[in-house]
């Protein structure tokens, strides 16, 4: 009976075990369709969601404390969301019975934010916790009941649980690996269309999928900071690390990539973003779809482009515009939103020579329910060299969205010809040069650009031979209509895509005859 005296600690972890154990399967083993609370900013009243768990979150940002109920749908989601542990700025709690999120209160879940120092993991959640409190209450209560049985299965139970253990412990370690190491980039994104999830991952999941990248090579750099080719479960991704002074543009892009759904071929595809400390300093990541033909701005001036290319790229540039200055109504959709910095530089070139619009750092959104016009909190203004005539002599109305969008159909006529610059007609093509090269120095200053477009109203040099192909005279006319001096008179995105849409239906025809 020497094994009969076992300590106290030890019965105490076999009882923790054994009821972790029980409330884990009890939780996996309820798959049943719940209704849970779900907050609807727009709604008279608290509404209702089905699911098959309900949620409530807290998040903590430069705003303030985001406090959200709502439910989820799908195995691997709630396995995403729920198996999350707090950090120091959000913490979710997944529970399944009807409206079981109802009663979960904003101190609550504050309760759960670790107050751990940065960089130790915290490893309990709220089930784990209880128990630890309420398990001595329970032991003292059955101790005198477990006692014998504990005494003659003790050294073979402790160690099968144990193993059990350890082997749920390395499932929820590797989770997002064991869900998605066989997924492309694309199959990961098509879980994130839950309610509130933006168009990226899941919100909670975002710096767990940061702290997995491993940073390859530097592929540029710029005022705002570094890109690098990042590798996340062997798929590339690319990490945009922005200089410590630019963080406003680092919040507002994360602010709008994750508030917003932006899923679009032609807008650069968000994964995840994230604050952390390295080598002593914060860092602010964002990461996104990698695309290995760089920026168009890149692109274009190692090749040159095919009549039918260059025509793809504008048209496929408009699109992502289209998508952008268009509200989309209902509960998946979105504000209008002006890019505000549209340049060649923010444009990228995917493998299949389409483009796809990145960079929403001084992104501009508008609501009609509302006619909330939310310019963010981010002083700078845009690239001087693609500024619009009412941008640079400031008489834009800032106070009226359209004026944006008006903005980025000036800029788009001039990434139009830079396009065309580059594109063959009859043999002939010239090599690459920004807007306004022959007028201004390389890095022209705000006055340098004020007196070329609004005193001396000049526009880029359009050469001679544009004329005599039917595709490029058919895309000077275009530009020249981004170009009016007046913002009003210039074409809006959609017109421009169905122009182009027409142009290169002309340019099929004429192959074919």
């Amino acid at each position: 009976m020497g094994r009969c005296r076992v300590p106290l600690l030890l019965l105490l972890l076999l009882l923790h075990l054994l009821l972790l154990q029980a409330l884990h399967t009890s939780a996996e083993g309820s798959d049943g369709q719940l209704t849970c609370l779900f907050d609807c900013p727009k709604c008279p009243q608290a509404t209702q969601c089905p699911g098959t768990r309900c949620f409530s979150s807290i998040n903590l940002d430069s705003s303030g404390v985001v406090f959200k109920h709502g439910c989820l749908v799908g195995l691997d989601n709630i396995h995403l969301q729920c198996s999350t542990a707090p950090s120091f700025r959000q913490a979710i709690f997944c529970c399944s019975q009807d409206m079981c999120n109802n009663n979960n209160t904003r101190s609550l879940l504050m309760s759960l934010l670790p107050t751990a120092p940065e960089g130790e993991p915290v490893r309990y959640r709220v089930e784990t916790l209880a128990l630890f409190v309420l398990g001595p209450v329970v032991v003292l209560a059955l101790l005198s009941v477990v006692s014998v049985l504990a005494c003659r299965r003790l050294h073979h139970g402790r160690l099968q649980r144990m193993q059990e253990f350890d082997n749920e412990q390395g499932a929820i370690d590797g989770l997002i690996t064991s869900n998605v190491g066989d997924s492309t980039l694309a199959d990961l994104l098509d879980h994130s269309c839950t309610s509130g999830s933006g168009s990226g991952l899941p919100f909670l999941v975002q710096r767990t999928v940061a702290r997995q990248i491993s940073l390859m090579e530097c592929v540029g750099k710029g005022r705002y900071g570094e890109v690098w080719r990042g590798q996340w479960q062997g798929e590339n991704v690319a990490v945009k690390i922005f200089s410590s002074r630019d963080e406003k543009s680092w919040f507002r892009e994360t602010e709008i990539y994750n508030t917003v759904l932006l899923r679009h071929e032609n807008i650069l595809g968000f994964m995840a973003s994230d604050m952390t400390s390295r080598n002593s300093s914060t860092q602010l990541w964002l990461i996104t779809h990698y695309h290995e033909n760089g920026s168009l701005y890149d692109y274009l001036q190692r090749v040159a482009v095919e009549t039918s290319e260059g025509l793809a790229m504008a048209a496929s540039i408009a699109g992502g515009l289209v998508h952008l200055h268009t509200e989309i109504f209902g509960t998946e959709g979105k504000p209008a939103i002006a890019h505000r910095d549209l340049k060649s530089k923010n444009i990228l070139v995917t493998k299949e020579l389409r483009c796809c619009i990145a960079d929403l750092g001084l992104a501009v959104t508008h609501s009609q329910a509302d006619n909330q016009l939310d310019v963010g909190n981010n002083p700078k203004v845009g690239t001087k060299r693609y500024m619009a005539p009412e941008v640079l002599d400031e008489s834009i109305q800032i106070d009226c969205f359209d004026a944006y969008k008006r903005v980025d159909i000036w800029a788009f006529g001039l990434v139009l010809w830079e396009i065309a610059r580059r594109t063959y007609s009859n043999g002939i093509v010239e090599e690459y040069k920004p807007p306004f090269y022959d007028l201004v120095p390389n890095d022209p200053s705000f006055e340098d650009m004020r007196k070329v477009v609004c005193v001396e109203q000049q526009r880029p040099f359009i050469p001679n031979r544009w004329f005599s192909d039917p595709t490029l005279s058919a895309l000077v006319k275009l530009m020249k209509e981004c170009w009016y001096q007046n913002p009003s008179a210039r074409l809006t995105a959609l017109r421009i895509k169905k122009t182009l849409d027409k142009i290169h239906s002309s340019l099929e025809k004429g192959k074919g005859s």
